[in-house]
């Protein structure tokens, strides 16, 4: 499962690709633990991790996805995390905004909600240039969200 952007190739994490992916990127915890549920249910494949790769030289330069299936209401988390050498280039917007696009094509998904540390601002800028709405703060975090518009 794969989106493609002008400079990006966002793929869903698996077991089939975790090994390649791993010999180059350092695979954290949360990954681990996604593809341990995956194998548990393989319809969360795309509501879980997917990897950021240049579509320059294939390298791997982040992490981006959902913290799992949408909800009984439609509402999906997301989250990233893009190495620091690629940080300030757009990287975080242009493949958030895809994997956000691509959710909300979905018929499940009614919302998308985001968090960060209200001192983030490198985050604070992403979520706002992918015109997610700030709906309050909790406990030292900013809370988003963004409503499918099915009129779209």
């Amino acid at each position: 499962m794969q989106v493609i952007t002008e400079r990006l190739i966002i793929t869903a994490f698996s077991q089939e690709n975790y090994k390649k992916v791993s010999e180059t990127y350092s695979i954290g915890k949360h990954i681990v633990n996604y593809l341990d549920n995956l194998k548990e249910d393989p319809e969360l494949l795309g509501w879980g991790v997917w990897f950021v790769s240049s579509i320059d030289n294939n390298q791997v330069i982040g992490d981006i996805g959902f913290k799992g299936k949408p909800d009984s209401q439609g509402t999906v988390e997301v989250g990233f995390g893009i190495i620091p050498e690629m940080h300030n280039k757009g990287i975080a917007t242009e493949s958030v905004g895809a994997i956000i696009e691509w959710a909300l094509s979905s018929k499940r998904v009614e919302k998308i909600v985001a968090e960060c540390l209200i001192d983030n601002l490198p985050s604070i800028k992403v979520l706002e240039k992918l015109k997610m709405t700030r709906t309050g703060i909790t406990h030292g975090m900013i809370n988003w969200e963004i409503l499918n518009d099915h009129n779209c």
